[in-house]
């Protein structure tokens, strides 16, 4: 006999612990399924001076604000770990850890959908899938090229400098993970070759405040996708790297390279035993402070129209600047030992047998909401805001859900759907 649920979350991440909590709220039977155990990620895939670069109170699950004693700190990875595992603990959700769902469809002659499950088979009224997007670690091609003897670590391998080989290490990519596993090796003293690419940086604190502070004031973080400017490209755009790291800080990869740190351009290929890098290196770092300075306007025109009393802060000035670019690099001789890959990850959603994705593999959806009815996704980045793959927007999406699950429940298969429908989109 299989299993029915009212609700089945695939994922029990804080995407699917906070649609539980809504769910319980509301009085549905539901369960969840966790592949590994809760806080897997945070506690395996992360280094060890791993710390979040937004502010603790942001951290505000439903029903789970931030309430201890550093609301302006940033958590590091044991605290991320015991926040979650606390509010777990607070509500006792329905949790299968160590399952994982190998398949999804659905059966419309029962109008259910069926999980085949390393622990069985059940079925579901509704399903949400809260597993995120980052599931697998993303290696270009290239990597084949170097020798065996060059330890080669996706950045969700790395865990501090001392596991490294005693020799230079390659850091390919700088989003916030790139700079900050380069930070952690240069501070630890190591010799670091860093690509630099085209991620943009932010400033950590401007005019007397935290920038989040500012943008959080400004309404950035309830400015949703339809109202971007970009629209749905923002969602394949890269973080801006700064850190929370001894209080928070920016990340300057041109104070970087006055202290020694050897930046090249974005790696173009390797031959023999040569890397190669495209021109792009004063362009990358160009635009990188241009978005920094552009945020530092936005806040300054924001201060103007508000008459806010802050501080005032010089313009920013490059502290270094690449008088001719490197583009070529003999490993042997600079004595790499490592290359550590922060090239990001790609989805994998082979498991869902469900018409519901595009042509690059990305679900198509409303707010989290299918055009297959009853068949929800939760916690991917910009699903509606920018918090939403984070801690400080799930709130907003798992709730938004939960009541449209329950208006779905009272909905016959008729006319009725199709008036809850246009009413919550529209909403």
């Amino acid at each position: 006999m299989k299993q029915h649920y009212s609700v089945a979350i695939v994922g029990g991440g804080q995407a699917g612990l906070s649609i539980s909590y809504c769910l319980k709220e509301r009085g549905f039977d539901h369960i969840v399924f966790e592949k590994h155990q809760i806080g897997y990620a945070w506690r395996t895939k992360r280094w060890d001076s791993f710390c979040l670069v937004t502010p603790n109170w942001q951290c505000q699950l439903p029903g789970h604000p931030y309430r201890d004693a550093e609301p302006n700190g940033f958590m590091q990875k044991d605290e991320i770990v015991r926040y979650i595992e606390a509010y777990a603990a607070s509500f006792n959700p329905p949790v299968r850890e160590g399952v994982e769902v190998t398949r999804l469809w659905q059966n419309e002659a029962d109008d259910v959908f069926e999980l085949t499950t390393t622990n069985g088979d059940y079925t579901a009224d509704q399903v949400v899938i809260a597993s995120g997007s980052y599931h697998q670690p993303k290696i270009p091609r290239i990597a084949e090229r170097l020798p065996q003897h060059i330890v080669q670590l996706h950045s969700s391998e790395y865990r501090n400098p001392q596991s490294l080989p005693d020799k230079a290490v390659l850091v390919v990519g700088t989003g916030q993970s790139g700079c900050q596993i380069a930070e952690d090796l240069h501070l630890a003293g190591k010799q670091v070759h860093l690509c630099v690419g085209g991620a943009p940086r932010s400033p950590r604190r401007y005019r007397g405040k935290d920038v989040v502070d500012w943008l959080d004031q400004m309404g950035y973080y309830d400015l949703s996708i339809d109202e971007h400017p970009q629209k749905e490209k923002v969602r394949a755009k890269a973080n801006h790297y700064v850190t929370g790291r001894d209080g928070g800080r920016e990340i300057d990869l041109r104070q970087f390279a006055l202290e020694g740190m050897q930046l090249y351009g974005r790696l173009k290929t390797v031959s023999n035993n040569t890397l190669e890098f495209y021109p792009n290196l004063k362009q990358n770092l160009d635009q990188a402070d241009a978005v920094a300075e552009s945020i530092k306007k936005s806040i300054d025109q924001f201060i103007q129209n508000h008459q806010i009393d802050a501080p005032t802060e010089p313009p920013y000035s490059p502290v270094w600047q690449p008088e001719t670019e490197v583009l070529s690099l003999n490993y042997e001789q600079a004595n790499i030992g490592t290359v550590i890959w922060c090239t990001g990850y790609q989805s994998d959603f082979s498991w869902v047998e469900v018409p519901v994705f595009d042509g690059k593999g990305y679900p198509g959806h409303e707010r989290g909401v299918t055009a297959v009815r009853g068949l929800y996704f939760l916690g991917l980045p910009w699903l509606y805001t920018w918090g939403s793959g984070r801690f400080s927007g799930i709130a907003r999406d798992a709730n938004y859900l939960a009541d449209y699950i329950a208006a779905r429940r009272k909905a016959s298969h008729s006319n009725a759907w199709s008036v809850v429908n246009e009413y919550l989109l529209g909403s």
